[in-house]
């Protein structure tokens, strides 16, 4: 899945403008989308949307408060039935200063089921509310993946949420277990993630099939060498679990939270573990708890065929665009450039270890594209550029997704974490004549994608630590209202999920997007914005079937 909501599927090994060298501005675009990618193969999970804003998104963030840190009192108990976890949700949060806020550390255990074994800190960054006088409590938040940094997400607070929203809430974001700062879990050094991204995602060989989930079990088995221990421990009911203690330790009776992408997938979970904890919850680009691999991936290959079709269609409208005069022409352009691709890699010569653009690059600098309508000109020049043998454009936009600067440097672990959570949450099959079924299933109404993302349940299909979570419905009955966001054309997770999560909650309302790109709370317009702004700061509850 590329960035499962949480998240997007192209392919992990494979994923899911004319520029130079990355720069700040360029990295926190795709950091702010929510990360979807599922599978360590297949574009399957889901990042947040690119961001446009300032290059440096600490700037003005830190907020006029009056410095008083909550002290957790009676919010602090444990669960009734977890009463062994009293010293965790007793402790107290040292902050200090630190770049874009106020950071601190949160001790968890590994395994909830023996709390008094080995423990793991998890990294927390605050940015106070704006205003002392206003401030309401502690809003979390988390840009999806699995693996993304709500850390990093944070630091951008001025943008992620609306300006009523700064003035009221300090905003709080934490590298989930396993990513970021926060006992990362890494499988492979650099240069071996290089050839692993960039090796061919769609298999169309028996040889090449046996070796497509080879390289998958290999990778599993390096992430399990390297964290042994940790590694059956990354699920997201691990991660809800977690979230509660951070809630206890911010001194919150109800945990307020923004979840976007993958993000909405962890609140989901959270909000059915803890019901009566729920406080102002938005759920943007939704992921549903209760879908199965299969069903992932069909539904990633669709949103991200209907993006693609839409990047043409403008493409197309805008006139003089290089990869045809129609929307079929321009498809079938892309398809071909691909599949040429396999065979005739193009040149890069801007990056210091990366020499060829291959099909496994090209598909990772795609699906970053899709992602919001704010990166179809780079895409365009990118295709020019390829056009005339030019890789390098298109290569930065895969630098971009995968978080790796030019000089062959990966500054997060998303690419890797995604997987080892992804596979605990739910089984998948390695199985290649089911697989090739799906690829033929999922390419009628996804050519483009289809058989990338049929192929992006090798991974968990070989994973070498048993799922432990299954797909399942959550009701969260007894909680507040939960405001779920979902975008009509998103391509990491489509409509129909937000659709869907609305009806199976027991109290929730959907606000409807009609647009482009992978969510809509802060980046498509007031109609959207508006409401989510009031329902964190006023308490007043969106219109059900509001659509913008």
């Amino acid at each position: 899945m590329l960035g499962d909501a949480g998240r997007s599927r192209v392919d992990s090994r494979s994923v899911p403008g004319i520029m130079k060298a990355p720069n700040a501005s360029a990295r926190g675009r795709l950091r702010l989308l929510g990360v979807a990618l599922v599978g360590s193969l297949g574009l399957s999970s889901c990042l947040v949307l690119p961001f446009l804003g300032t290059e440096d998104p600490a700037a003005g963030n830190r907020g006029s408060g009056s410095g008083v840190t909550p002290v957790s009192t009676a919010v602090s108990t444990p669960p009734a039935d977890h009463p062994e976890l009293a010293r965790f949700y007793s402790q107290s949060l040292a902050w200090s200063s630190c770049s874009g806020g106020e950071c601190a550390t949160l001790e968890v255990p590994v395994d909830y089921a023996h709390p008094d074994g080995q423990t793991i800190k998890l990294a927390l960054l605050r940015v106070k509310a704006r205003s002392a006088n206003q401030r309401i409590g502690s809003l979390v938040v988390n840009p999806g993946g699995p693996g993304g940094s709500g850390v990093d997400y944070a630091k951008y607070a001025n943008q992620i949420v609306g300006a009523p929203v700064r003035s009221a809430f300090d905003v709080v974001g934490f590298d989930p277990r396993g990513v970021g700062r926060s006992a990362p879990i890494t499988c492979l050094d650099d240069a071996a993630m290089d050839a692993y991204l960039g090796s061919d995602p769609t298999p169309d060989t028996p040889a090449e099939e046996q070796g497509f989930v080879a390289a998958a079990k290999a990778f599993g088995q390096a992430c399990q060498a390297k964290n042994p221990t940790l590694l059956a421990h990354v699920s997201t009911v691990e991660a809800a679990r977690d979230m509660d203690i951070l809630r206890a330790t911010l001194g919150e009776a109800k945990l307020h939270y923004l979840g976007k992408s993958y993000g909405t997938f962890l609140g989901a979970t959270y909000a059915d573990l803890f019901p009566d904890k729920v406080g102002r919850f938005v759920l943007d680009g939704v992921l549903p708890p209760d879908l199965a691999s299969a069903d992932v991936n069909k539904g990633q290959a669709k949103g991200f065929e209907a993006a693609t079709r839409a990047y043409v269609a403008n493409c197309v409208a805008k006139g003089s665009c290089p990869i045809g005069s129609s929307v079929d022409e321009g498809l079938e352009w892309i398809s071909d450039f691909l599949a040429r691709l396999d065979s005739q890699p193009l040149a890069v010569r801007n990056d210091q270890r990366v020499t060829k653009l291959t099909e496994g690059w090209a598909s990772i600098g795609l699906a970053a594209a899709m992602y919001a309508q704010s990166m179809w000109p780079a895409l365009t020049q990118a295709f020019e550029a390829a056009k005339g043998g030019d890789g390098d454009p298109l290569m930065e936009l895969a630098n971009q997704y995968a978080d790796r600067t030019s000089g062959g440097t990966y500054t997060g672990n998303l690419l890797q974490v995604i997987n080892a959570v992804n596979c605990l949450d739910r089984t998948d099959t390695a199985d290649i004549p089911t697989i090739l079924r799906n690829a033929k299933a999922f390419s009628v109404d996804a050519p483009t994608w289809g058989t990338m993302l049929a192929w992006g349940s090798v991974s968990c299909g070989v994973w070498p630590v048993p799922a432990t979570g299954r797909p399942h419905q959550v009701s969260a009955a007894g909680s507040g209202p939960i405001v779920v966001v979902g975008t009509t054309r998103d391509p990491a997770t489509i409509y129909q999920w937000s659709v869907q999560l609305r009806k199976e909650l027991a109290n929730a309302v959907l606000i409807s997007y009609d647009g482009d790109g992978h969510t809509a709370y802060t980046r498509s317009n007031a109609c959207v914005d508006n409401p989510i702004n009031d329902y964190y700061t006023k308490g007043i509850t969106p219109k059900d079937g509001l659509t913008c």
